[in-house]
């Protein structure tokens, strides 16, 4: 049936034949739209009320923890050239054995009998650090010695000074003796002469009483002269034990000094002979140096000088080689907004490289194929790359970590800080705000 534009739709139309009438939804039916919107909104409150974990997140690598266990570069201690290689990549060593043998390439180690020839000069210094002893102790006799033979030469000048000094005692008073009989010999000799003269006493009488007056007189002059050596003779020896003094004195100087200059001498050969023992000691430690060897189990992963005849330098990296023992952990680095949001003992999920995962940052309970660790340590420097570097080893709490994983594969790490609704999370995150993050639990042991 065709009906006119100007004309009304009857309300029985779709009873008329007209079955697209069937699909047009009916705009008068208000009850079901409002049913609609108040469904949606109430979903839309039930989903800002869902729980939110809130997190932290990181890329990272697989390392160790133990610095002793981590890939390392065997160095040459010595310049050398190499001969001979004892291992290949990939080839699994044990502490101590042997990597690479080099050969000396300083002319200054060429000599092969270096060693016997340093022990011999060792030998001959040692031999003239005996002889400088025995001159020392063969000069210290001398000086007591000469110490003995001044004190008793002293002592015997001293009693030749006491005897002369009696001596002079004795002379003196003979000499007053002379002195007084000459003075009575006179006396008398004037009392002859007048008597002479009076005529009383013959020549001769006086002429002997003359000869006793000349003999008085001489015995003075005798005894006067025997003071006076007696008395030089004390001077001399005075002199004398001076003189004895200084040349004893002298000689002692003279061997202390003799002693004194072997002491120098034997001291530097002793000094010569340390030298030459640390030169031993060095030569010989050098010597063990040829052969690099392995400093403890591991895996050769990679040869940085190759060939034979290579020369290289001290210090110069020759192998890596990767320690069997490792206890791994990541090595994650944060954002330095975020490294206030993150403690000690913080609990982290990771994802690693090659181990399939399905993961709900938010969500970690329905997480799946994660892992998971425990910070331990956090660097306060930040690193190059602008970030700060934390290490997270494996938490006992949670499953293991695969035993497949190794040592530089990639990790992304998810650190967990508080549960919000995700509506707080929105609006956190629209108006820039940081994360709220708990401070984790300290647990102190007493040990009494």
């Amino acid at each position: 049936m065709i009906y006119e534009n100007n004309e009304p739709i009857p309300d029985n139309a779709t009873k008329l034949g007209f079955t697209s009438f069937e699909h047009v939804y009916d705009i008068t039916n208000r009850r079901s739209s409002i049913k609609w919107l108040i469904g949606s909104v109430m979903l839309i409150i039930a989903v800002l009320c869902v729980p939110w974990t809130q997190n932290v997140k990181g890329t990272g690598q697989l390392t160790s923890l133990l610095p002793e266990n981590r890939p390392q570069a065997i160095q040459s201690i010595i310049a050398g050239r190499i001969e001979k290689w004892y291992v290949s990549e990939g080839q699994r060593v044990n502490k101590g054995d042997i990597i690479l043998h080099i050969s000396e390439i300083k002319d200054e180690y060429f000599d092969p009998n270096l060693l016997d020839n340093v022990q011999n000069q060792i030998q001959q210094k040692e031999s003239s650090v005996g002889s400088y002893m025995q001159k020392v102790s063969a000069l210290d006799k001398q000086i007591d010695a000469l110490n003995q033979n001044l004190v008793l030469k002293l002592s015997q000048q001293k009693i030749k000074i006491q005897q002369l000094q009696i001596k002079i005692t004795t002379d003196s008073n003979e000499w007053m003796i002379a002195k007084k009989n000459l003075g009575i010999a006179e006396d008398q000799y004037k009392r002859f002469d007048e008597l002479f003269q009076q005529g009383l006493i013959s020549k001769t009488d006086f002429e002997q009483r003359e000869v006793t007056l000349q003999n008085s007189r001489a015995k003075t002059l005798d005894f006067e002269n025997k003071l006076m050596m007696a008395r030089q003779e004390s001077i001399n020896a005075r002199t004398e034990l001076q003189t004895i003094a200084m040349e004893y004195q002298e000689k002692i100087n003279k061997g202390e000094s003799e002693k004194f200059s072997a002491l120098s001498a034997m001291y530097d050969t002793e000094s010569q002979v340390t030298k030459l023992q640390n030169s031993y000691a060095n030569y010989n430690a050098r010597t063990g140096m040829y052969y690099i060897l392995a400093p403890q189990d591991g895996m050769i992963t990679k040869a940085q000088i190759n060939g034979i005849g290579e020369t290289i330098k001290e210090g110069e990296e020759i192998v890596t080689i990767m320690p069997i023992q490792s206890d791994l952990a990541v090595e994650m680095y944060v954002a330095p907004m975020d490294l206030p949001l993150v403690q000690i003992n913080e609990k982290v999920r990771f994802i690693f490289d090659g181990w399939p995962s399905f993961f709900f940052s938010g969500w970690p309970g329905v997480s799946y194929g994660t892992f998971g660790g425990k910070i331990v340590a956090i660097e306060n420097n930040i690193s190059p790359n602008g970030k700060f570097r934390i290490l997270v080893a494996p938490d006992n709490a949670e499953a293991e970590w695969p035993s497949g994983l190794r040592v530089g594969g990639g990790a992304h790490g998810i650190a967990l800080l508080n549960d919000v609704p995700i509506g707080y999370e929105l609006w956190r995150q629209i108006n820039g705000f940081p994360p709220d993050y708990y401070q984790a639990e300290k647990v102190t042991n007493s040990i009494k």
